[in-house]
């Protein structure tokens, strides 16, 4: 079968038969995201989600690759030999000291669940299917580091699911960029001769002040937190080192550049009144902007909306979900989507305790299986519709050019 020989009514039976493998396997996938969920990992040290996803896709003899692509907790099974390839993704990484409070364990099991699912009619179909293990999402990029050593090299498409407390075709995902700042003064005795000091963390104080005065002047889509590291030994001795972390986003990593500079120049300015100096470590990867592919979504949505979600655009009903996603990086390479799944009732947020616990409640479970369906059925519709793939790399061609995302 290929794209323009496969009928509506054979899409649709692949379809079912993606859905009720979904329902024979619900009982490991469930089980998968409750023992992720429980045994919470942080960037890069995802062994214990690396090797159950992997267990569970060697049990299907699909012949998970480990260690993909130079990443310790990466991973890749292929399924087929001609057609569109389509990859879907899987993200399994926590956040310190909360757990899975963005609700990466149903990311994984859902992606694996689309993944085992479609793979079983990958050959009738007449497509190619990646399933794909992509570690720290939180802050690591690992999806870049992957791509950096060639993992999303000839693809036609990518997709995952994320969860929140809606259904929503998308995230406001907008590029984002961290720091570690360091402010260097002078050490002295804070009660003997506090003059002969230089306190670093006066610099990093007004630092912070100073971005705080800036937010007033910056746009409403744009962001800017911070954490004070270390601000000093003792009361008694003039801090000679203060460090800080900083988060800087903005809707672009075009416009994210100019935002930048203006924060390098909120601690240029406390350094030197302070009489300190300071230094700025930018991270290594730097996360871009969600491009949704228009398509990709409206077979999501429709797909979504045979399992009774009713998947809406947050800038029609204003619920917008506002965060930042190396899937964003992706997106400038291979035409992708990135929808949210709702797990918690409205108005509970990602990246709260509250979240946490509804990723392994039974409406997490049910994202799982939903997800899963609705992106299985949706690479059919990749691999088999008439023209969708044609209508995505067209739309995907109108990308913005030049943007340096790895």
């Amino acid at each position: 079968m290929s794209a323009t020989s496969t009928s509506p009514a054979d899409i649709a039976g692949l379809k079912r038969a993606v859905c009720a493998e979904v329902d024979r396997i619900a009982p490991k996938l469930i089980d998968a995201s409750h023992q992720i969920h429980a045994n919470p990992e942080l960037n890069f040290e995802e062994h214990f989600a690396h090797d159950l996803l992997t267990g569970l896709l060697e049990a299907a003899d699909l012949d998970p690759v480990r260690h993909a692509y130079g990443v310790d907790t990466g991973f890749e099974s292929r399924v087929g030999d001609a057609g569109y390839d389509v990859a879907v993704l899987c993200e399994y990484d926590a956040l310190p000291g909360i757990g899975h409070a963005c609700g990466h364990n149903v990311i994984a099991t859902a992606g694996l669940g689309a993944g085992l699912a479609a793979a079983t009619v990958a050959q009738l179909a007449g497509g190619r299917l990646r399933i794909m293990g992509t570690p720290a999402e939180e802050g690591g990029g690992g999806k870049i580091e992957m791509a950096r050593n060639g993992a999303f090299q000839d693809l036609d498409a990518a997709m995952m699911v994320h969860p929140a407390d809606a259904d929503l075709i998308l995230m406001d995902a907008i590029a984002i960029h961290q720091a570690d700042v360091r402010f260097s003064g002078k050490a002295a005795h804070a009660a003997a001769a506090p003059e002969e000091g230089r306190n670093a963390l006066d610099a990093a104080v007004l630092g912070y002040i100073n971005v705080a005065a800036l937010r007033q002047h910056m746009l409403p889509s744009e962001r800017i937190h911070g954490i004070f590291v270390k601000g000093g030994d003792k009361p008694n001795i003039v801090p000679a080192e203060a460090t800080m972390q900083w988060m800087v986003r903005s809707p672009t990593l075009e416009s994210l550049q100019p935002l930048k500079q203006r924060v390098l120049d909120c601690f240029a300015g406390s350094a030197l009144a302070c009489g300190c100096s300071f230094s700025v470590e930018w991270d290594n990867v730097s996360y871009a902007d969600m491009i949704d592919n228009g398509a990709m979504v409206a077979s999501y949505v429709a797909n979504a909306a045979t399992l009774g979600r009713t998947v809406q655009d947050p800038r029609a009903i204003g619920k917008h979900v506002v965060g930042s996603t190396d899937m964003g990086n992706i997106s400038y390479l291979v035409p992708s989507i990135h929808p949210m799944i709702q797990v918690a009732p409205l108005g509970v947020p990602i990246h709260t305790v509250d979240f946490a616990k509804w990723a392994a409640s039974p409406e997490g479970d049910k994202a799982v299986l939903d997800g899963a369906k609705a992106m299985a059925m949706t690479v059919i519709d990749l691999w088999c519709q008439d023209g969708l793939m044609d209508s995505v790399k067209a739309e995907f061609a109108r990308r913005p050019e030049g943007v340096q995302v790895l």
